[in-house]
């Protein structure tokens, strides 16, 4: 049986699909403005969202119907993972670290101790 390696992603997932949807988003959003990272790396995201807003396609959907939709995908999926693993990763963990702090303080840990009653509305 094949050895399974340690991830060698800088954000390896944390959570759901949809979490890490997310965080991915916000840690992109904070990596695009933060003056650490290098202005021609920030274009990579931009492009990708280019690729998918403009009319040309390099797989088009009517020769191709079902790559042409899932290459649009793609570029978006591979311009995202490139831009943060490409990012500086002191900058990364620190994005990382901030937003992970704010997920696990959504509960402000008061607690509130009290009963619950039946009220009829007689």
């Amino acid at each position: 049986m094949a050895d399974k390696r340690p991830s060698k992603l800088l954000v390896p997932p944390q959570g759901g699909m949809l979490r890490d949807f997310v965080s991915r988003l916000k840690l992109i959003a904070r990596l695009m403005g933060d003056r650490r990272v290098n202005f021609f790396l920030k274009l990579l995201p931009v492009a990708s969202l280019a690729y998918l807003l403009f009319p040309f396609d390099l797989a088009p959907g009517v020769a191709l119907p079902i790559i042409g939709a899932l290459d649009d995908a793609a570029i978006l999926w591979i311009g995202s993972i490139l831009f943060v693993e490409l990012s500086p990763p002191k900058v990364v963990k620190e994005h990382m670290d901030e937003l992970a702090s704010n997920i696990d303080d959504d509960s402000s840990g008061d607690v509130v101790d009290a009963e619950a009653t039946d009220v009829d509305g007689k």
